[in-house]
């Protein structure tokens, strides 16, 4: 048996196949070339007829692919681009499926990580970074992982990392605190903490102070001390996608009852380790995720446990565990515990060991 990651890696796509996925790709990039808010429910409308049309895996990896090249760029890329992009996402996540935000928030996150542990001085982790905030803006993500990550860039602590944290706490601060208050509470503590302990090795000293004001302001629920924040443009985008969700016919008929809903039951409730070891542990957050390489499948001790010793059994008992259709050597072990035991307590004992 060859598992489908192995079998990809081994296979080369046919001409045929590398036409189709050329074609569709060029179609996706000229909707994203012309993604704008006025026209949001006309891309998303044709991208919904693009996944019906072809194979999710091939509509997920083009759309992350050309998402990826529009957005995370060495220059820092227009806040408002990034917002259009990422409710995009929202809105076929929601209305198709959330394999479609699961694919792409793991491979924002990858390439997040992968960018952090390099010394890349282009603006690449600012806008991996902006990304995952959005997507959290936008409910396809919970705020577990936001604050995964927060923890990481505290435990971490230099400059690089502080400006980071400034970044993620202008852009969804407030929401945090709206979610969580004693998460927020924790890791606001954690980094008056670092702060004091690193605050010889630092050189740029009035940045940790500001970012330790801006915490401060966020503890405090102090939006003017804050410079720059405007929550405005994430608001009118979040009503833009709370109608595209409702869809044009049903949206009078269910406006007193979903008038409120923000697609808030699709998020994500994932954590940042589960995403960067995906490959390794699976994906249990997408139904009917395949995968391979699972710890108890390859751990030697669980094989020797699965013998069960229960002592000699007669033909007799053998015989009527196979009349029963008990084919399996677990099945079997059961059903002669059962079959031979004298009461329910000497039947617990032997089906403990």
């Amino acid at each position: 048996y060859v598992p489908p990651q192995v079998r990809k890696a081994q296979e080369t796509l046919d001409d045929k196949k590398r036409e189709e996925l050329g074609r569709l790709k060029k179609m996706v990039n000229g909707l994203i070339n012309r993604l704008s808010e006025p026209n949001l429910a006309s891309i998303s409308g044709q991208m919904e007829d693009l996944y019906m049309a072809n194979s999710r895996k091939d509509m997920n990896e083009t759309l992350t692919d050309v998402l990826m090249n529009a957005c995370v760029t060495a220059v820092a890329m227009p806040s408002r681009l990034i917002m259009e992009h990422v409710l995009l996402v929202s809105i076929l996540h929601h209305n198709v499926g959330i394999e479609v935000g699961a694919h792409f928030l793991e491979a924002v996150v990858k390439k997040f990580d992968e960018f952090c542990k390099s010394d890349a001085e282009g603006k690449e982790c600012e806008n991996l970074l902006a990304l995952i905030a959005h997507l959290y803006n936008f409910h396809v993500v919970h705020s577990l992982l936001i604050f995964d990550i927060l923890k990481k860039l505290v435990s971490t602590f230099t400059e690089k990392e502080i400006e980071m944290i400034l970044f993620l706490l202008k852009n969804v601060g407030f929401s945090l605190r709206k979610d969580d208050a004693l998460a927020l509470k924790e890791l606001i503590t954690e980094a008056q903490r670092k702060a004091n302990t690193a605050e010889k090795k630092l050189q740029d000293q009035t940045r940790v102070r500001f970012m330790l004001e801006t915490m401060l302001a966020l503890r405090n629920n102090d939006m003017r001390k804050i410079p720059g924040y405007d929550p405005e443009p994430v608001e009118k985008l979040r009503k833009l996608q709370r109608t595209l969700l409702l869809g044009l016919i049903f949206f009078i008929l269910l406006f007193k009852i979903h008038s409120s809903s923000s697609g808030k039951e699709t998020e994500l409730r994932v954590s940042l380790e589960s995403l960067l070891s995906a490959d390794r542990i699976g994906r249990w957050w997408i139904v009917g995720s395949s995968w391979s390489g699972a710890p108890m499948i390859n751990d030697t001790n669980s094989k020797t446990q699965q013998k069960l010793h229960v002592g000699k059994v007669s033909s007799k008992i053998m015989e009527l565990a196979r009349k029963q259709r008990m084919n399996t050597d677990i099945r079997r072990s059961i059903f002669c515990v059962l079959m031979t035991s004298e009461d329910f307590l000497d039947a617990f004992e032997k089906l403990l060991k």
